[in-house]
């Protein structure tokens, strides 16, 4: 990754930058074992799009070089 990246979405007649953010799959090594790619308009959308993620590994969320949050798999 090279940095924030852009994508458009054309809402309407209105055309909306959205960020590209990564999710990615944390092993129980703490390294990460897999990643996926989301579209969001904001780190708030794209949080809950992770929250999906999780089933058995943390994940930690990044928009580029920027770290956005870690979402345990364990229930507190």
């Amino acid at each position: 990754m090279n940095g924030l990246h852009r994508g458009a979405c054309n809402r309407g007649s209105k055309t909306v930058a959205m960020a590209e953010y990564r999710a990615y799959l944390v092993g129980s090594d703490g390294h990460f074992v897999d990643a996926v790619a989301l579209i969001c308009d904001d780190d708030s959308e794209a949080t809950e799009k992770a929250k999906q993620l999780v089933d058995g590994h943390d994940i930690e969320l990044w928009s580029g070089p920027r770290f956005v949050v870690r979402l345990s798999h364990e229930k507190k």
